[in-house]
């Protein structure tokens, strides 16, 4: 399946391309966007090496990437990016989702935009299960998750807490 743009008010998810790459180590480069999630800023080389693997997909054929820049449409930059890996369970299709704002384009609702147009969006794909995993002590990400509609669900994941968007036809849980 194709990802197309997911056009929110004020922001375009574009699909990710190596092009990107330039243009995104600058918008990355702060050390303090990887205190939880751990590493480093990549530079622009490492960063269309990484981008190169990204849009060739993933080699486990159960699953998919799907995976966004997030451009501000009013100031034509780049301020982020989006990711969907979407696997095949029990209950449907299902989605692993994060995010990440470069810092100065943080506080200003950008990230909670993104992640409620990219759920949006995959729930018209029919995914069935929307779920994060996030740092107990990522406030931010927590509160980007939560307005996204997603809930926390008790269960852990190498250190972080699982949030899943609460489905009528299931109840939260494991994947």
């Amino acid at each position: 399946m194709e990802i197309g743009v997911v056009e929110t008010e004020r922001l375009s998810l574009v699909p990710l391309s190596v092009e990107h790459a330039d243009e995104m180590a600058e918008v990355l480069c702060d050390p303090a966007l990887h205190v939880f999630i751990g590493g480093a800023p990549h530079s622009a080389q490492a960063l269309r090496s990484r981008y190169e693997r990204l849009v060739a997909g993933s080699p486990n054929p159960s699953q998919m990437w799907w995976n966004w820049v997030i451009r501000l449409r009013e100031e034509n930059c780049l301020a982020g990016t989006v990711q969907a890996t979407l696997t095949a369970t029990e209950r449907g299709r299902a989605a692993e989702v994060a995010w990440v704002v470069g810092t100065a384009w943080q506080r200003r609702g950008i990230a909670t935009e993104a992640a409620r147009g990219l759920v949006a969006w995959l729930q018209e794909q029919d995914v069935q299960v929307i779920c994060a995993h996030i740092h107990p002590d990522h406030h931010a990400s927590a509160a980007v998750a939560a307005a996204a509609g997603l809930a926390p669900t008790g269960h852990w994941h190498e250190g972080e807490i699982r949030w899943e968007l609460p489905s009528p036809q299931s109840p939260v849980g494991r994947l």
